[in-house]
């Protein structure tokens, strides 16, 4: 049986400190937002939902106690709905909707709600306390690196220069405020607004329009202060690491969440909804946790060889900038031309919500795979520990 895609929501992404956009907002109040508007946007009856799967990277406080079964609960919908949520690090978003597809494939569910959700400013970066990040004993024996390290680490290994990475950088805010403007992100966007009715955001709230390179170029290196011991020890060809990422072309962070609803095409016609995609294929992969940033590489590899396709067979990428090396590393080796890669900016200028990003790049690949026509596409997305998923879509 066949998985397709059938709806997508999801929110702006806010700057993850208090004062952000989405800084006043409590992760609970995102997801329930989403989960109306697609009962609003698809005249979808809640309780034809088999479960929820959601993704989520830091599940603590806010976001502890499995949010996406309090969420549902929460957004007033039935009882009878279940709901799961999944950690695969910041590919958790992807994953959730693999899951969904998976399950319908197997005939195990008819309609899936996935995603993620992810309020950095109120649950930050570690603050879950796991032993990865933690205990010295554990960081030695997984080979746990800072997530920055590792992408110097690839930037020095693949011979990148800190001006390419910079260019890159630049792109991706260019084209994400040329998108913001010509409103393609409109079709899955959410503004979303507080308990009063308040709008509170309804753009990416990162992206700056007018950075240059001159303005880059200004930037210190973020992470050469952090350890390079257990890089060194892994790869010591290199010699000696160049730290050439910094904050303006690593990931922003960001508040954020998306959804999915992924049925099968009786489910559709059941609730009246047109099927947008057949997920054609996905995959999970792992790599070295000390080179960690490659996996949402090798995991679209993966994907593509199960759906029988090779990269020039894919008409539109959507790869979360974790760091712009690996983007470049990515381009280079799938031959994924600019034309075809990210076209509408990424994460670099938008913001990573964690949890929340692969099921945004779902809905921003989706939407613009309609817009131009295309017939495939290919998300990936990069997480801690060497994690990495891949999933596949042919437009219907």
């Amino acid at each position: 049986m066949d998985a397709y895609i059938l709806a997508t929501v999801r929110t702006p992404r806010g700057k993850a400190k208090a004062t952000g956009g989405l800084g006043s907002v409590h992760p609970l109040d995102l997801v329930a937002q989403l989960l109306r508007a697609l009962e609003e946007r698809t005249g979808l009856d809640p309780a034809g939902v088999d479960d929820i799967i959601l993704g989520c990277a830091t599940q603590a406080g806010e976001q502890g106690a499995n949010i996406a079964r309090v969420a549902a609960l929460y957004a007033g919908w039935p009882a009878q709905v279940p709901g799961v949520t999944i950690n695969r690090f910041c590919a958790s978003g992807l994953d959730a909707v693999n899951l969904a597809a998976a399950r319908v494939q197997a005939g195990a569910a008819d309609l899936v709600v996935a995603g993620g959700v992810e309020s950095v400013s109120h649950c930050p970066m570690f603050s879950d306390h796991g032993p990865l990040y933690t205990d010295p004993r554990v960081i030695e024996q997984a080979g746990f690196v800072h997530m920055g390290v590792a992408a110097d680490l690839v930037a020095t290994l693949e011979g990148f220069e800190r001006g390419e990475l910079d260019a890159y950088a630049v792109q991706s805010h260019q084209r994400a405020a040329q998108a913001t403007a010509a409103s393609h992100f409109a079709p899955s966007l959410l503004p979303v607004h507080d308990a009063e009715g308040r709008l509170l955001l309804d753009h990416d709230e990162h992206i700056r329009p007018d950075l240059t390179l001159a303005q880059m170029a200004r930037l210190a290196p973020a992470f050469a202060d952090l350890d390079d011991g257990p890089a060194l020890a892994r790869y010591p060809q290199v010699g000696a690491l160049r730290h050439v990422h910094h904050r303006g072309n690593s990931p922003a962070l960001a508040d954020g969440a998306g959804l999915v609803l992924v049925g099968s095409r009786a489910a559709a016609e059941m609730v009246g909804l047109r099927p947008r995609a057949r997920v054609r294929a996905y995959a999970s992969h792992a790599v070295d946790p000390v080179i960690m940033l490659t996996a949402g590489q090798t995991a679209a590899e993966k994907a593509l060889r199960r759906a029988g396709l090779t990269p020039a067979d894919v008409d539109l990428f959507e790869f979360a900038e974790a760091f712009a090396a690996l983007c470049l590393k990515f381009q280079r080796d799938l031959d994924a031309g600019p034309d075809r890669f990210n076209v509408n900016g990424g994460t670099i200028a938008m913001g990573h919500a964690f949890g929340a990003t692969g099921a945004i790049l779902t809905a921003t690949l989706l939407d613009e795979m309609e817009r131009r026509g295309a017939g495939l596409g290919a998300i990936a997305v990069s997480g801690a520990a060497g994690l990495g998923v891949a999933t596949v879509l042919e437009r219907v």
